[in-house]
C-alpha cells in the first residue's frame, strides 16, 4: 500500500469513526470547525489590513480558544448523556438526544460567524446587513435556551468574569 492510500485510509477512519459517535451532532460540529478554520485564517489577514503586529504567540491562543471550543461541545455531549441516562432510569421518554450540546454548538457558530464577518469587514468588504442577521440569529439562541436564567433561583444575577 502507498503511503497516500495509507494517510487515505486513516483519515477516512477517523472521519467515519468521529462521524459515527456525534450522531446528529456531526454536521453541526463540522460547521463549526470549519468555520473556526476560516475565522483564524481570516483573523489573521484582518490584523494585517488593521496594522495589528501578528505573531505566533497571539495565533496560538487563537487555536487554543478554539480547541476550547470543541472541548465545550464535548462536555456539553456528556452533560446530554447524564440527562438522558438520568430519564431513562426515571422511566422518562424525552424524544431527543444532544439538546444541550446542539444548543451551544449553535450559539457557538453564530459567534463564530460574527467574528468572520467583522474580519471579512475589516479586510474591506462592506457587510453590515450580514453581521446584522447573524447577530439576530445568536439573540434568538439565547432565548430559546434562556441563557441568563440558567442555573439561578429566585431571581438571583450571576456574572461571568473574563
Amino acid at each position: 500500500m502507498k503511503d497516500i492510500d495509507k494517510i487515505k485510509v486513516v483519515f477516512i477512519t477517523a472521519f467515519t469513526a468521529v462521524h459515527g459517535w456525534l450522531g446528529a451532532l456531526a454536521v453541526p460540529f463540522y460547521l463549526l470547525v470549519f468555520t473556526n478554520i476560516i475565522d483564524y485564517a481570516t483573523g489573521i489577514y484582518a490584523a494585517v489590513c488593521r496594522g495589528e503586529r501578528v505573531s505566533s504567540e497571539i495565533g496560538f491562543r487563537g487555536i487554543a480558544k478554539k480547541v476550547c471550543m470543541w472541548l465545550l461541545v464535548l462536555v456539553d455531549m456528556i452533560v446530554d448523556y447524564i440527562i438522558i441516562s438520568l430519564s431513562t432510569t426515571l422511566h422518562i421518554e424525552l424524544g431527543f438526544n444532544h439538546i444541550v450540546a446542539i444548543a451551544v454548538v449553535f450559539w457557538l457558530l453564530a459567534n463564530e460567524l460574527i467574528s468572520l464577518l467583522e474580519n471579512i469587514h475589516d479586510i474591506g468588504v462592506d457587510v453590515p446587513w450580514l453581521i446584522k442577521i447573524v447577530e439576530l440569529i445568536k439573540e434568538k439562541t439565547e432565548e430559546t435556551i434562556d441563557v441568563e436564567s440558567v442555573g439561578k433561583q429566585d431571581g438571583e444575577k450571576e456574572t461571568l468574569k473574563e
